[in-house]
């Protein structure tokens, strides 16, 4: 799984990366992280607010730290980021 944290270095970025490669360890999940912090090359993901994640390709969040669901949700395989609180289903379903 290969996961990019897109930002310029500020502390809500770094804190991103190593929140999401501590959980990664933690779960024993094979990654491989990299930093971007090229302006043009964030904004070529169309990424206008960081820290953004990108993971496998696909853009899964932007702006802010995420939450540690939305990245456990990650680490196992899903490729949308965690919907709002009361938007799933019972069950972990979304609708």
């Amino acid at each position: 799984m290969q996961i990019k944290v897109l930002g310029t270095g500020c502390a809500n970025c770094k804190t991103t990366f190593k929140l999401i490669e501590d959980m990664a360890k933690e779960k024993g999940v094979a990654v491989e992280m990299e930093k971007v912090e090229d302006l043009p090359s964030i904004m070529g993901y169309g990424v206008m607010s960081t820290p953004g994640v990108v993971v496998d390709g696909k853009v899964v969040h932007a702006g802010g730290i995420p939450s540690k669901a939305a990245i456990e949700g990650w680490l196992a395989g899903a490729t949308a980021a965690a919907p709002a609180a009361g938007g799933c289903c019972s069950g972990g379903k979304c609708c």
